[in-house]
Parts: structure tokens; C-alpha cells; sequence
């Protein structure tokens, strides 16, 4: 399994909103320009983190985006499934009936139980744990 840059970036933006709004809303030039991401793909982002109750704003000149609840209530895993819809390791995990062999498959198991200890991990860091570990590295726009 491989996160696409819609969590990554998302994950970085929102902890970027965590760390430098503390005095107000943070505007997504700026969260652009720290983080070396492109404005149009992080406000496409932000959409999406808004209708999920993530993320709200504020418009006008001293307008920005703000945590829309404590910085530790917002964990890792709410934001990969926000971006990245309900993932699962292998077809097999979205549910029964999906593989005719899953009630006797001998790795199914083993896939779910992997699936969610990742998301297990992913849900118990907050963006509150995170931003105290220190200050946010910009990442060149061609990382991977």
C-alpha cells in the first residue's frame, strides 16, 4: 500500500495550520510557500478537509484556514481517510463476498489484521502530538 501525496500533502498542511495558527487563520499561500507545495493542489485539499469538519476558514483580508476542533482531536488516520477514502491492503478487506475465496483463504486474515494495525497507528497520532516533535521541513516540490 502507498499513500498518495493527497495524504501526505493534507497531513502536512494541517499540521502546518497547527503550528502557525495559533494567532489566527493561516492563509494557503503561505502554507505553500513553507511546505514548497503547489496553492492549487493544497486549496483542492482544503475543500475536501472543510466538508469533513477538519478545517474551517474564515474570508476577507485577514482571512485563513483554522482547526476546525483542538489540534487533538484531529488524528493522522482521520485525515488519510478524508483523502483517501476507506482503504484496505487487498480487495478482500472491502468485505464479504468480494473474493469467493475469502472464507477460506489462508492470508485474508492476515491482511486485515495488518490494515488495521496501520490504522490503528495512523489514529492515535494527533496533529498536537505531532507539531511538538518541532518545526515542519520544507520538502522539495519533487519528493516522494
Amino acid at each position: 500500500m502507498k499513500l498518495t501525496t493527497r495524504s501526505r500533502y493534507g497531513a502536512r498542511m494541517v499540521l502546518d495550520i497547527a503550528m502557525h495558527g495559533v494567532n489566527g487563520p493561516v492563509r494557503i499561500p503561505d502554507i505553500a510557500a513553507r511546505q514548497g507545495l503547489s496553492v492549487k493542489y493544497l486549496e483542492k485539499l482544503v475543500r475536501e478537509l472543510k466538508a469533513a469538519g477538519c478545517i474551517k476558514s474564515r474570508r476577507g483580508p485577514k482571512g485563513g484556514h483554522m482547526l476546525a476542533k483542538p489540534a487533538e482531536e484531529i488524528t493522522l488516520g482521520e485525515i488519510v481517510r478524508v483523502l483517501e477514502g476507506d482503504l484496505h491492503l487487498t480487495e478482500c478487506g472491502k468485505g464479504d463476498g468480494v473474493c469467493p475465496r475469502a472464507n477460506s483463504c489462508l492470508t485474508r486474515q492476515a491482511w486485515l489484521d495488518a490494515g488495521k494495525a496501520l490504522f490503528d497507528k495512523l489514529d492515535s497520532l494527533t496533529m498536537a502530538e505531532l507539531a511538538q516533535q518541532g518545526e515542519l521541513c520544507p520538502v522539495p516540490r519533487n519528493d516522494f
